[in-house]
C-alpha cells in the first residue's frame, strides 16, 4: 500500500494501528479522531460497473444519487464481499481508495471537507493513511458531491 501511495504521487505514510480500523467507529477510536474524519470506502455496482463512494464516517451514503453523480445509468446495489475483493483487491474492512486492482469511478462526499486531515483505509483492517480531501480527489480522480451523503 505504501508503494501505491508513492506511485500515485502522495507523501502520505501508512499508519499501523494497535487495534482494528475495520469500521469507521473502530478507526476513529483507534486513531483518537472525530468519526467524521474517517473515510468510509463503500463499493457498489451500477449496472455492471463497480463504483466507490468515499463517505465521511459520521454520514450515510445516498446510494440513489451515485448514478447521476458518476454519469452512469442503472440500478445501484451494494457489492458483496467477493465482488469487493475482485474489483478492488482488498477485503471489506480495509478497502483503500488507491492501489485498486481495477480502476473504478469514485464519488467523494464533500462533508469530508469539514476536516483538514482525513483518514482512509490502507488495505488492511489495522492500517490507515492520512490525507486531505484535495489530495484524495487527486489520488482517486474522484468527483466531489454534496448529494452522495447525508447526516443519519
Amino acid at each position: 500500500m505504501q508503494q501505491a501511495l508513492i506511485n500515485a504521487g502522495s507523501s502520505s505514510r501508512v499508519i499501523s494501528l494497535a487495534s482494528t480500523a475495520r469500521s469507521a467507529e473502530d478507526a476513529a477510536a483507534s486513531i483518537g479522531v472525530d468519526l467524521g474524519s474517517i473515510v468510509k470506502s463503500l463499493v457498489f455496482v451500477i449496472g455492471d460497473q463497480a463504483v466507490m463512494a468515499l463517505v465521511s464516517g459520521d454520514r450515510r451514503c445516498v446510494e440513489r444519487a451515485l448514478p447521476g453523480v458518476l454519469g452512469l445509468q442503472g440500478k445501484v446495489r451494494r457489492a458483496d464481499a467477493e465482488l469487493v475483493r475482485k474489483e478492488t483487491g482488498f477485503a471489506i474492512g480495509g478497502v483503500a481508495p488507491v492501489g485498486l486492482s481495477r480502476p473504478c469511478p469514485v464519488a467523494i462526499d464533500t462533508g469530508l471537507r469539514r476536516f483538514a486531515t482525513v483518514y482512509a483505509a490502507a488495505g488492511h483492517p489495522h492500517c490507515v493513511f492520512s490525507t486531505s480531501v484535495e489530495e484524495l480527489q487527486k489520488l482517486t480522480g474522484g468527483t466531489l458531491s454534496e448529494a452522495i451523503a447525508k447526516d443519519p
